[in-house]
């Protein structure tokens, strides 16, 4: 028999605000109304998706559609293993060097800002981490050209970040780098599936879910399987992609409900039109986003070099901190969320994530260009 409880008052109206978080970030309002539909009845067996066994016939058939439509959404080649793991990039940054590579072996990083030095401080206890290239001396405002990276001639992997989050620098073409160069392991997790991408000029992809993909606590590795070949370092078998993998991600009890959460929000990708269409919709709102800064006489300040500006994180800058805290006050004021720079920067950053419409970014330039007129 069914439990019937009593509901909320059903005229209770929710407001919702335009919100710019880095991540955990907005959600699409129908993957949110369908979970909420859901919650307490799923697929009609009568209990939510996170109280049912992951073992389970139910969960098992849903995690093998989400891969599937994972797999069209981002035209993953069969030749690739795909892998929904617990936590987040920062966790991977330190499974991977465990995972392909011997213990002390070299590996090439490129540092293009806050993220790339945390990969490098979770790798550095297992591989002789080797900067082969940095954008540091310009305080990360530009990516260096991969003419001039020096990469090894033995390393076991080349690492980059191809969205910087925080000081909103992006690598966004596959670097033109020597046929016998090392597998490229690259950090998405703030652009996976903003734009097209081939996977297949890359070894491993890896991405937390907090920002295109779905909420916090699960994240992606689309790793080639050849590297799952390689025998790595000692580990324990729960920290093993290749057990992990065997398992279809479930060697141990994984997030249930992050991992439906995930599915929904690919499932509303694919609808909308795959990342093709994301890739026209977040070029627009950050055209429309940096016109505002770069038309604004200097009032406000983008200082990322135009050619490695990232379309999901825009960091800008106005005269004074005290302008940016009551820039970020009266937003919040006009509904807007999130607008406050991470702490190692300073500022204004608006992230503009898929879930984020041209409506909202429309929104917020109004809000700028009336905050000019009466601040500037």
């Amino acid at each position: 028999m069914l439990h019937t409880e009593c509901s909320l008052e059903s005229n209770k109206i929710m407001s919702r605000i335009w919100n710019f978080s880095a991540g955990p970030s907005a959600l699409p309002l129908s993957v949110l109304e369908k979970a909420q539909s859901e919650l307490l009845d799923w697929n009609g067996i009568g209990a939510s998706v996170m109280e049912i066994s992951h073992r389970g016939a139910e969960f098992m058939a849903l995690a093998e559609s989400i891969e599937a439509d994972f797999r069209q959404l981002l035209e993953i080649p069969d030749d690739y293993h795909v892998l929904f793991t617990t936590g987040g990039a920062t966790l991977a940054q330190a499974l991977i060097p465990l995972n392909i590579a011997s213990f002390g072996q070299a590996a090439d990083y490129v540092v293009t800002g806050h993220w790339s030095n945390t990969a490098i401080k979770q790798a550095k206890p297992y591989v002789d981490v080797r900067e082969v290239a940095s954008s540091a001396s310009d305080g990360f405002r530009s990516v260096p050209s991969s003419d001039n990276w020096k990469c090894s001639n033995n390393a076991a992997y080349l690492h980059y970040t191809a969205n910087e989050t925080i000081h909103g620098v992006a690598i966004r073409q596959v670097p033109q780098l020597p046929e016998n160069a090392a597998p490229l392991v690259v950090d998405f997790s703030s652009s996976i599936a903003s734009e097209p991408i081939d996977v297949s000029q890359y070894g491993i992809i890896y991405a937390g879910a907090q920002k295109n993909l779905g909420p916090v606590g699960i994240s992606v590795v689309i790793i080639r399987k050849d590297l799952l070949e390689r025998d790595g370092q000692t580990r324990a078998d729960i920290l093993d992609y290749r057990s992990q993998a065997a398992k279809d991600s479930m060697l141990n009890t994984p997030p249930t409900f992050n991992w439906y959460l995930l599915g929904l929000t690919v499932r509303w990708m694919l609808e909308q039109g795959g990342t093709a269409e994301f890739k026209k919709r977040n070029e627009l709102k950050a055209a429309t986003l940096y016109e505002t800064i770069d038309v604004s006489g200097g009032f406000y300040r983008n200082e990322v070099a135009a050619s490695a500006r990232s379309i999901m994180n825009v960091p800008f800058f106005l005269a004074t901190p005290e302008l940016d805290a009551l820039f970020v006050s009266e937003s919040r004021k006009q509904n807007m969320l999130g607008l406050k720079g991470h702490k190692a920067v300073g500022g204004i950053r608006a992230s503009i994530y898929n879930a984020m419409p041209l409506e909202g970014v429309e929104v917020l330039t109004d809000f700028m260009r009336e905050f000019q007129r009466t601040h500037g």
